[in-house]
């Protein structure tokens, strides 16, 4: 059995690591490479949408970055204990028609002894922007370290 390190129990330290993987993650925009994060048996509710197993996460994924243009993300730890990590989140995209949002969110992770998501559960609400109040301009990929997080631009 292979393993996603940092594993469960975890530490602060290894909780804000697993946090900033699974950011870096989903900022490269690769739904093959996202789902390796979690279990093939994982299971999600994003929003109303309930997603089960790697093939359903890159299915997902996939629609979510045709729809959610140049797409960028921060994440932060909010509470962990055991093998489970509470988040919150916001991310900056645009729609094909070039109307902004800022989304804001929280997720419930848990995560089986090798490492891998096996539940995510994320609550989601939208904000249209306008361009000129965008926070998140770096390249598209990895935010960089010293952009500020969340709790630093006021999230």
């Amino acid at each position: 059995m292979s393993t996603r390190p940092p594993l469960p129990p975890f530490t602060r330290e290894t909780a804000v690591e697993k946090v900033r993987l699974a950011e870096d993650a989903w900022n490269t925009r690769d739904p093959r490479k996202v789902a390796l994060g979690y279990s093939e048996d994982s299971r999600w509710r994003n929003r109303a949408e309930f997603v089960h197993g790697r093939d359903e996460i890159v299915a997902f994924l996939t629609r979510k970055w045709n729809r959610e243009l140049d797409y960028r993300l921060i994440k932060e730890l909010w509470a962990f204990d055991g093998n489970r990590i509470a988040v919150r989140f916001a991310y900056e995209c645009h729609d094909d028609s070039g109307q902004w949002y800022r989304s804001y969110g929280n997720e419930n992770w848990e995560f089986g002894e090798d490492g891998l998501m096996r539940v995510r559960l994320a609550c989601i609400n939208d904000l249209p922007i306008a361009e000129a109040d965008r926070k998140y301009h770096w390249p598209i990929g990895r935010r960089p370290d010293d952009h500020p997080g969340l709790s630093d631009l006021g999230f």
